[in-house]
């Protein structure tokens, strides 16, 4: 503990009143700042504890543990939620890009276009069903695929799109679907950031043949486990996604096809339940410091996220850009601020990538970000005052580089 100095005692020692004005005060003060984490899942979930807990106790009460109705009500209502016919609940957000690509009839020897940026699992999927990641690079400007490349990818053996809404944003969905449309191509989105977010208007989730969710605890909305969950208009593609997730079983112990054991438990679908009611609010929650971030830091020369009109993204993230990125995370990690690269090496440059022989440079607006990004806090129980202080850091970290 710090105790105040009569006045009269700095008088007489000139040198140690020096040394606690440069060093021990400056020291104290960083010792009592305050830390903003990048993202508190206690506090999360915390303001749900007595209704979460009521929920489990359902699910424990009813006897009923796989494919019952807590799992079925959360997929009417997240079906509802997306604005779709059809939803899927499945074991996480991998399985579900998976299963996606299965239900399509996707496998060994096609193509898929993928973005270069994104998190591994979406080129995961892909070669687990046995096809082959095709990277297209983004938009420098949204960070999304960009349309306008996807037509140079294109070969004899293309069969799928697989846009991401990136960091909460929507991809440019409309030429992409038409540009599949017109090559008989399938398009899956990967909303596995993006719930709730709107694209002219309407939920991501509709507009392709097929959408896929993840609901790890730190996505929007988020499970105390893992989870995930396809979403479709086609009740047919619907139809064939549960019997897929079941060990290819519609009845029980009669199995059609090679299926896989992937459901999204009673107990994770009842936590979701509960916090899909909250979702339009934790989303605006966010928007809002993101507003307060953009209005921050405009004079400072980072890079800031650029909304196009057609989009309202749900804020997954707040991703800036600066040359010297991993500076400035250190430099905002010693006063308190966390943050996080999303992410820092490119699909094409993971060792688990070798085989395709992607060299280093052919994406340079993939690796480029990848130097250059980083995440600020966000999410829906952060308070005003610790965005505030996060900005006033990168302001400070920023102009002393």
């Amino acid at each position: 503990m710090f105790h105040p100095v009569p006045y009269a005692w700095f008088s007489h020692h000139a040198n140690t009143k020096k040394k606690i004005i440069t060093e021990i005060m400056p020291n104290f003060r960083r010792q009592q700042r305050s830390v903003v984490k990048f993202l508190d899942l206690y506090e999360v979930n915390n303001r749900f504890d007595k209704n979460i807990r009521a929920a489990i106790d359902r699910v424990l009460s009813s006897g009923w543990y796989i494919l019952g109705e807590e799992c079925a009500a959360f997929e009417s209502e997240f079906a509802a939620f997306s604005e779709v016919r059809e939803c899927i609940g499945v074991a996480n957000g991998l399985d579900a890009l998976v299963l996606a690509l299965r239900a399509l009839n996707i496998g060994a020897g096609d193509e898929v276009l993928v973005p270069s940026n994104t998190f591994i699992a979406t080129w995961l999927a892909v070669s687990q069903v046995g096809a082959i990641p095709v990277p297209i690079e983004p938009d420098p400007v949204t960070f999304n695929m960009d349309p306008a490349r996807i037509r140079g990818a294109l070969t004899a053996r293309t069969r799928a799109i697989i846009p991401v809404h990136l960091y909460g944003q929507p991809a440019d969905l409309d030429p992409i679907c038409a540009f599949a449309a017109s090559y008989g191509l399938k398009v899956i989105e990967d909303a596995a950031q993006a719930h709730g977010a709107r694209y002219h208007g309407r939920r991501v989730g509709s507009d392709a043949d097929l959408a896929c969710w993840s609901f790890y605890p730190g996505k929007n909305l988020g499970a105390l486990g893992d989870g995930g969950a396809v979403t479709t208009n086609d009740p047919a593609l619907a139809a064939r996604l549960r019997q897929l997730r079941n060990y290819g079983s519609s009845r029980k112990y009669h199995h059609e096809e090679l299926g896989v054991n992937s459901r999204l438990d009673e107990i994770q679908a009842a936590i979701l339940r509960v916090k899909l009611a909250s979702l339009d609010a934790d989303n605006e929650r966010r928007r809002i410091i993101a507003d307060m971030y953009t209005a921050g830091l405009a004079d400072v020369p980072i890079g800031l996220p650029s909304m196009p009109d057609y989009a309202q993204s749900v804020w997954h993230l707040y991703v800036i850009r600066h040359p010297q990125r991993d500076v400035l995370a250190q430099r905002l990690a010693d006063v308190g601020i966390a943050t996080v690269i999303h992410y820092p090496l490119s699909p094409h440059l993971q060792p688990a990538y070798r085989p395709l022989a992607i060299p280093a440079g052919s994406l340079p607006i993939a690796e480029q970000l990848q130097a250059e990004v980083l995440s600020l806090p966000i999410g829906p129980t952060q308070r005003d005052d610790e965005t505030k202080s996060v900005i006033q850091a990168v302001r400070d970290c920023v102009s002393s580089l």
